[in-house]
C-alpha cells in the first residue's frame, strides 16, 4: 500500500493525515493528490532531518502538526 493510498483511506475514515516527504520526491508526492503534504529539504532516509538533531527534528514535526490547523483545502503543500 502506498503512502498516498493509506492517507486517503485514513482520511475517508475521518482521520486527518499529514505526509512528510523530501524535495527529491516532490513531483511524485504532488501526483498522489495528498490532503496535506510537508516537503523537507533533507536527504532520502532523513526525512525528519539529520540524526541526533533533536531541535531540527522537532521543528519538522511541529511544522507538520501546524498543517492540521492551517490547511484550509485538500491538496495543501507546505515547505519547511
Amino acid at each position: 500500500m502506498s503512502v498516498g493510498h493509506l492517507a486517503r483511506v485514513l482520511e475517508s475514515a475521518g482521520i486527518p493525515t499529514v505526509v512528510i516527504g523530501i524535495e527529491a520526491f516532490r513531483a511524485r508526492l504532488e501526483a498522489m493528490k495528498l490532503p496535506r503534504l510537508l516537503i523537507t529539504p533533507y536527504l532520502l532516509g532523513r526525512t525528519l532531518g539529520v540524526p541526533h538533531d533533536k531541535a531540527g527534528q522537532l521543528r519538522v514535526l511541529r511544522a507538520a502538526l501546524r498543517l492540521f490547523d492551517e490547511a484550509l483545502a485538500g491538496g495543501t503543500i507546505a515547505e519547511l
